[in-house]
């Protein structure tokens, strides 16, 4: 399997780096590259009233974008704030089944939790939500099982108590969707 990275608007080089080298643990045997030209966020994306973005519509440019990429998947990571109509917030969006996820970092430093600055956590944060999401990409459901990196994250909390990794379930899941 091959996954491509995109920065959407401005991402750390350094965190990207860290997903890149997470990603390659969690789904050995594959290429895992950071492109280097960022995609834009697209305008119509943004919610003035919600002051966030719209991830289903950045999850459409995604979709667009993932068929000029040598990859079979891609994985989009934004700084922005993102929402869904029917939540407050989202960490992250994929197409389940499909090529193209999201992962927004916003929500993910402890900072804007009111903790100190902790790259570590914040990096482990991102990690967990972009294995999560490309889960989804391989067809992954949400796991009821609170410790499995597809458990469904409604809060940092959630984020935070989950592993990186699949459980025992979701891990042969994964396998059979990359042996497709």
């Amino acid at each position: 399997m091959k996954v491509a990275i995109l920065p959407v608007g401005q991402a750390d080089v350094k965190t990207l780096e860290s997903i890149q080298n997470g990603l390659r643990e969690a789904f050995p045997e594959t290429e895992v590259t950071v492109l280097e030209n960022a995609m834009h966020v697209p305008k119509e994306a943004y919610d003035s009233s919600r002051r966030q973005y719209h991830s289903t519509k950045i999850l459409s440019t995604l979709d667009l974008y993932s068929n000029k990429v040598d990859a079979d998947h891609l994985l989009g990571v934004t700084g922005v704030d993102l929402f869904v109509p029917a939540m407050n917030f989202v960490f992250g969006e994929a197409r389940c089944p499909g090529r193209a996820a999201l992962v927004s970092l916003f929500r993910l430093r402890p900072e804007f939790h009111g903790k100190p600055a902790d790259k570590k956590l914040f990096h482990e944060r991102a990690l967990k939500e972009a294995n999560h999401e490309l889960g989804h990409t391989l067809g992954l459901e949400h796991c009821q099982n609170p410790t499995c990196v597809m458990f469904f994250s409604n809060s940092i909390a959630d984020t935070d108590r989950k592993q990186a990794k699949f459980c025992e379930d979701c891990h042969v899941l994964v396998h059979r969707a990359l042996e497709k």
